[in-house]
C-alpha cells in the first residue's frame, strides 16, 4: 500500500519543529489566496505573527517565498522543485496525448496521481466555456469521490485495501460513496473494465470518466475527461481515455528504459 501510506506526523504532545511550522506556513497559500499578507498568513496557518515573520525571512532567502507588493507569494524555486519530480516527468510525456484528447472531446481533460487517500491533480486542460470546476493543478480531492481516484485505487491490493481506508469515507456531495465495502466492490469492476466513472460525486452537475496509467500492474497515474452530467459527450469517451492512458504507458516505458527505471515507484 505504498501509494496510500500515511504521511509521517510528529507524535502527539511533541513541539512542532521549525520545518513543520514552515510547511504549515507554505500550505496557507492556496488557489484562492495566492498573495497573502503577514496577518492573513498568521490566521491561515495558526502561527503567531512573530513566528510567521521569522519564517518568511528565511523562506525568502531560500527562494521558497517571494515578496509581492504588500504581501507574499509562493516562490518560483518551489515550482522548479515540483517540476523535477518523477510525476512531473510523467506529466511532460503525457502532455501531447492529453492535448489530443482535449481537442477531440472538447471537454475538460485531467491527469492525476495518488498520494495517501487523495488524488493530486497534475494537469488540467479546459475550454473557456467549460463548466466551473473546483479542480486546479496541485489540488487534492478524496480519491473515492473522483473517477481519477477510483481508477488509481482499483490497482491497489483490493483484498487489503479496506483496512487502509477511512470509514466512513469522506464525502463531497450526497452522491459520494461513503461505504468502504461498496467502494471496494466498485473498484473490482473498475479493474475488470479498465475505466472508472463518477457522476456528481465530487461536484454537483459534473461527471467524469477515467482510465489508469498502469505499469507492472501498478497505477502510476490516471487520465480523465470531465463534462456536464446532463450533457454527456456523444463520442466514445471510455475508449478514448483508455487509448490515451495506453499511449502514455508506451511513452513512459520508452523513457524509463533509457536508464530511468529507478524513477518507477515499484520494482520493474
Amino acid at each position: 500500500m505504498l501509494a496510500i501510506s500515511p504521511q509521517p506526523r510528529e507524535a502527539a504532545g511533541d513541539t512542532p519543529s521549525i520545518l513543520t511550522k514552515a510547511f504549515d506556513l507554505l500550505r496557507a497559500f492556496n488557489a484562492q489566496e495566492r498573495v497573502m499578507t503577514l496577518s492573513e498568513l498568521s490566521r491561515a496557518s495558526g502561527l503567531p505573527k512573530s513566528t510567521v515573520h521569522r519564517l518568511l525571512a528565511r523562506l525568502i532567502d531560500l527562494g521558497a517565498v517571494e515578496h509581492h507588493r504588500s504581501g507574499y507569494k509562493i516562490g518560483m524555486a518551489l515550482l522548479e522543485l515540483g517540476a523535477s519530480t518523477p510525476a512531473g516527468y510523467m506529466r511532460d510525456l503525457a502532455m501531447p496525448h492529453l492535448t489530443k484528447l482535449h481537442q477531440w472531446t472538447g471537454e475538460t481533460v485531467l491527469m492525476g496521481a495518488l498520494r495517501e487517500f487523495d488524488v493530486v491533480y497534475l494537469e488540467k486542460l479546459a475550454q473557456r466555456e467549460s463548466p466551473a470546476s473546483i479542480v486546479t493543478i496541485g489540488s487534492r480531492l478524496p480519491a473515492n469521490c473522483t473517477a481519477l481516484g477510483k481508477a488509481l485505487l482499483a490497482f491497489e491490493n483490493l483484498d487489503d485495501l479496506a483496512a487502509f481506508l477511512p470509514s466512513p469515507l469522506p464525502r463531497m456531495t450526497h452522491r459520494s460513496i461513503s461505504s468502504v465495502d461498496e467502494l471496494v466492490e466498485q473498484l473490482r469492476r473498475v479493474r475488470a473494465e479498465g475505466v472508472a466513472r463518477e457522476c456528481e460525486e465530487a461536484q454537483p452537475g459534473l461527471a467524469c470518466v477515467a482510465a489508469p496509467i498502469v505499469m507492472n500492474g501498478f497505477a502510476v497515474g490516471a487520465v480523465s475527461v470531465g463534462f456536464s452530467a446532463d450533457r454527456p459527450p456523444a463520442m466514445n469517451v471510455s475508449g478514448a481515455v483508455r487509448a490515451t492512458a495506453s499511449q502514455i504507458v508506451a511513452e513512459l516505458e520508452t523513457g524509463l528504459a533509457a536508464g530511468r527505471e529507478h524513477w518507477f515507484p515499484r520494482e520493474m
